[in-house]
C-alpha cells in the first residue's frame, strides 16, 4: 500500500521573511518622514579660530530685518536658519560684511525642518533639484583652441632649445619648423621622435611638419575639462554654495546648477572669469623666446615666454592694504611652486620680475579672445620663498576678485557661458504643488479603481501601492547625491501605474485560476507564481531602458531615470512580496471555490 507524500504547504512566509518585510517598510518610512517636514534656508559661518557671538549675529541680522528662526553652534560651525527663504542672499552679504575676519566663510545651505531625532539618526529630506527649489544653471562651452595652441607653441620652444637656428610657426593648426641644413633637419627629425612620440611627422625639403594625433588631442581634451570641473568646484565653494552641481556634458561642456541662488551676476562674473597670472623674467627684445605685452600704462614690456611660475601652483591668494596704502595680493605656493621661485629668486636678486594678468573674453565670431597686460614689473630684493605679495592688480574691488579667483584656481581652458537659465522661488515653490498635485490626481484615481474593481485584494493593491510610494521616497533621499526633479516627479507618477500593473497581473492569474475551479487557497499559489515570470520580464526591459537614460542622459534625463529605476525596484518589493505576504495572512488557506474578488 503506497503512502501519499505529504503536499507542501502553500501561502506560508518563514517568519523572517515578515521580520524582513517589516524592517524594511519602517526604515524607508524613518527615511522619508524628514521630507514631510522640509527645509529652511540657513547660512552656515565657518569661524575657525575666530570668536564669534551668536547674540550680535542675530542683533546684525535683525537690524537689517532679517529674521531668524533659531542660531545654533557646534565647534567652528555656526548655523543661523531663516524665517523667510528670499532673505538668505541678503542674509548672507550682512554677514560678510559684518565679520570682516580672515578665514571666516559665509555660505548659503539648507536646514532640515525634521526632529532633531530624526537629524541624528542620519535621515535627511529629499533634496531638490533646480526647477523645484528656485536658481541659476549655466551651460558653459570650454574652448580648447587656446590650448592646442599652447601646446604647438611648447614644441615651436623646444626645437628652438634643441637645434639652433630653428624656425616654427603655426600652420593650419600644425607646427611647421624649417632648418637650415639636411643635419638640423635630422637632427630635428630624431628629437621629434624621441621627444613628441604622440606628433606624427611629415618631412618636405627641410621642413618638418608635425601634427597632434587625435588620440593625443582626446587626452588632452578630456584632461582639461575634468581640471576646469574640478576649478569650477572650488570656485564655487568659494562663493559659499555648499549644494550646487557641476557636471560634464558632452565634450567640452560643462553644466552647473546653483540652487537657491537669486543673484546671478556674482556668480556669472566668479564661473565665467578666466583669470590667471604667471610671472616672467625680463627677455631682450631680438631674442627668440621674447614675446613683448604693454603695461597697463600702454608702455611695451619684452618678457621671456617661457614663464617662472604659473597660477597653478598658488594655492591661497588674500587682498589687503600694503604699507604705502596700495591694494595688493599675499600669495601662497603650494611645494612646487615654492621650489620654482626660490630657485629662481636666489639666481636673480637685483634683476626684475613681471607679472602677467591674462583673461580670455569671448570675440563677436564667438572664438576666445586672449587679453594680457603686465601689471607689475618689481626688482627682486630678497631670496622668495611660498609666501610673497604682487602689486598694480587695480583698486582694492578689484584685488580681492583677483585673490578669490587666484585662490580657487586658474582655468586650464578658457570658458564661455552659452546658456543661462534663472528660475525664481516662488515659480519654484509652484513647480513642488502642481508635480505632487498631478501624483495626488494620479494616485487617488488609481486607488478608487483598483478598490472598485478587485474589491477585496483591491485594497490590498492599494495599501501596497502606499507604502510603495513611501519607501521610494525613502530610497531616493537614502542615496548620497540624489536630487528630485519635475522629471522625478513625472517617474513617481509612472511608478503609480507601473505598481498597480504588477498587482493586475497577479489578480488576473488569480481569477483564471478561480474559473477553472481552484480553491482560493490555490489560486492565489498558482497566480503569484504564474505572474512571477511575467513582472519580471517586464520590469527587467524597462529597467534596462531606465539604465540607459541615466548612462547616457544628463540633467532632467537622469532624474527621470533615476526615479524610474528605483520605483521599478520598490514597485517589484511592493506588488509581490507584501502583497503576497497580506494575502497570505487573511486569505492564504481559504478553501472556498466560490469566491468574489
Amino acid at each position: 500500500m503506497n503512502k501519499k507524500t505529504p503536499q507542501a504547504p502553500i501561502n506560508r512566509f518563514a517568519t523572517w521573511k515578515y521580520i524582513v518585510l517589516l524592517i524594511s517598510i519602517l526604515m524607508m518610512f524613518l527615511s522619508a518622514l524628514p521630507s514631510l517636514y522640509g527645509e529652511n534656508a540657513a547660512l552656515h559661518i565657518n569661524a575657525r579660530d575666530n570668536q564669534i557671538e551668536i547674540s550680535q549675529l542675530v542683533k546684525q541680522l535683525n537690524s537689517e530685518d532679517i529674521s531668524t528662526n533659531y542660531v545654533t553652534q557646534t565647534r567652528d560651525k555656526i548655523t543661523v536658519v531663516l524665517s523667510e527663504p528670499n532673505q538668505q542672499s541678503a542674509a548672507k552679504y550682512s554677514m560678510e560684511s559684518y565679520l570682516e575676519k580672515d578665514n571666516v566663510v559665509v555660505a548659503l545651505a539648507m536646514e532640515s525642518d525634521a526632529p532633531q531625532w530624526l537629524t541624528d539618526l542620519g535621515f535627511n529630506p529629499i533634496k531638490l533639484g533646480l526647477d523645484l527649489r528656485g536658481g541659476v544653471q549655466f551651460l558653459l562651452d570650454v574652448d580648447m583652441e587656446p590650448v592646442y595652441h599652447a601646446h604647438r607653441q611648447m614644441v615651436i620652444d623646444e626645437f628652438r632649445q634643441m637645434v639652433r637656428g630653428s624656425q616654427g610657426r603655426h600652420v593650419d593648426g600644425k607646427v611647421q619648423l624649417n632648418f637650415r641644413n639636411n643635419a638640423d633637419l635630422q637632427a630635428g627629425v630624431a628629437s621629434a621622435r624621441e621627444e613628441f612620440p604622440q606628433w606624427q611627422r611629415s618631412v618636405n625639403g627641410n621642413t618638418l611638419v608635425m601634427t597632434q594625433t587625435e588620440e593625443a588631442r582626446d587626452v588632452l581634451r578630456s584632461t582639461t575639462v575634468l581640471q576646469n570641473l574640478q576649478i569650477m568646484r572650488s570656485r564655487i565653494e568659494h562663493l559659499g554654495i555648499t549644494e550646487a552641481s557641476v557636471q560634464r556634458q558632452g565634450q567640452t561642456r560643462i553644466r552647473i546648477e546653483l540652487p537657491g541662488v537669486q543673484d546671478p551676476a556674482t556668480a556669472k562674473n566668479v564661473i565665467g572669469a578666466t583669470a590667471s597670472l604667471s610671472f616672467h623674467a625680463l627677455a631682450e627684445p631680438r631674442s627668440p623666446m621674447a614675446m613683448t605685452v604693454d603695461d597697463e600704462s600702454g608702455r611695451p614690456v619684452h618678457l621671456n615666454r617661457r614663464a617662472i611660475l604659473g597660477g597653478e601652483h598658488i594655492i591661497d591668494a588674500r587682498a589687503s592694504i600694503g604699507e604705502m596704502g596700495m591694494p595688493q595680493v599675499n600669495l601662497t605656493l603650494d611645494s612646487a611652486g615654492g621650489r620654482k621661485i626660490s630657485s629662481f629668486s636666489r639666481d636673480n636678486i637685483g634683476n626684475p620680475m613681471a607679472t602677467l594678468y591674462n583673461e580670455f573674453s569671448q570675440g563677436k565670431d564667438g572664438e576666445s579672445v586672449e587679453q594680457s597686460k603686465v601689471i607689475s614689473v618689481a626688482t627682486i630684493q630678497a631670496h622668495l620663498g611660498n609666501r610673497f605679495m604682487i602689486s598694480g592688480s587695480g583698486n582694492l574691488a578689484e584685488s580681492q576678485e583677483l585673490a578669490m579667483l587666484l585662490s580657487a584656481g586658474s582655468l586650464t581652458a578658457p570658458v564661455t557661458i552659452v546658456e543661462e537659465r534663472t528660475i525664481g522661488p516662488s515659480l519654484g515653490a509652484e513647480n513642488v504643488k502642481s508635480g505632487f498635485a498631478a501624483l495626488a490626481l494620479g494616485l487617488g484615481l488609481t486607488l478608487t479603481f483598483i478598490a472598485f474593481w478587485y474589491r477585496r485584494l483591491g485594497w490590498v493593491a492599494n495599501t501596497a501601492l502606499c507604502i510603495n510610494l513611501v519607501m521610494l521616497v525613502g530610497l531616493i533621499a537614502l542615496i548620497p547625491g540624489a536630487v528630485l526633479t519635475m522629471p522625478g516627479i513625472a517617474g513617481l507618477v509612472l511608478t503609480v501605474g507601473m505598481a498597480v500593473d504588477t498587482n493586475v497581473l497577479i489578480f488576473e492569474r488569480i481569477k483564471d485560476k478561480m474559473k477553472q475551479g481552484y480553491s482560493f487557497a490555490q489560486s492565489i499559489n498558482s497566480g503569484f507564481d504564474s505572474a512571477f515570470s511575467s513582472i519580471w520580464d517586464a520590469n527587467l526591459t524597462t529597467m534596462i531602458v531606465a539604465i540607459a537614460l541615466y548612462s547616457i542622459g544628463n540633467g532632467p534625463i537622469q532624474g527621470f531615470a533615476l526615479t524610474l529605476g528605483l520605483g521599478l525596484l520598490t514597485s517589484m518589493f511592493t506588488g509581490i512580496f507584501l502583497s503576497r505576504a497580506i494575502i497570505n495572512l487573511i486569505w492564504g488557506r481559504d478553501k472556498r471555490r466560490m469566491v468574489k474578488i
